[in-house]
């Protein structure tokens, strides 16, 4: 099941992985390399109205988003933000936050707003062919079973 935030965010072209509950899409305005949106398949517009089971696979999707970042990215902190004021459906933006920059395909990824909090006005704008690849680069490192 999709619904209009998933959309928003270029699925499918975007999908990086899927849980029972939820989306993994890469981000296209990127603040931090890698950065994510990690959506709720349910049609819920609310945190407090997920199913049970919904709640119990978010621990599934964090931690193959944690394990996958550390990998490509090498985040030193994780910031998982709910910014639910234009895209109504469940979900969460995913910054990984270092101190420095990373290089991908040529272009430089700083955290401008490192140690404090993320400066998600300075993302760099991938477009959807650009966020389609960096899906594809990031799907590689999500953990199998």
């Amino acid at each position: 099941m999709t619904n209009a935030t998933a959309i928003s965010f270029g699925y499918p072209a975007t999908l990086v992985a899927e849980t029972r509950s939820w989306l993994v899409l890469a981000r296209p305005k990127q603040p931090t390399l890698g950065a994510l949106v990690l959506i709720c398949k349910e049609p819920v517009q609310a945190f407090a109205d997920l199913s049970a089971e919904a709640f119990a696979d978010l621990r599934a999707a964090v931690a193959g988003i944690e394990a996958m970042l550390r990998k490509a990215v090498a985040y030193e902190k994780i910031n998982y933000l709910m910014l639910m004021m234009v895209d109504r459906d469940v979900h969460f933006h995913v910054i990984p936050r270092y101190a420095g920059e990373r290089v991908h395909n040529g272009q430089t990824f700083r955290d401008a707003g490192w140690p404090a909090q993320p400066d998600l006005g300075g993302a760099i704008d991938l477009g959807l062919e650009g966020a389609e690849r960096l899906a594809a680069w990031l799907r590689q490192d999500w953990p199998t079973a």
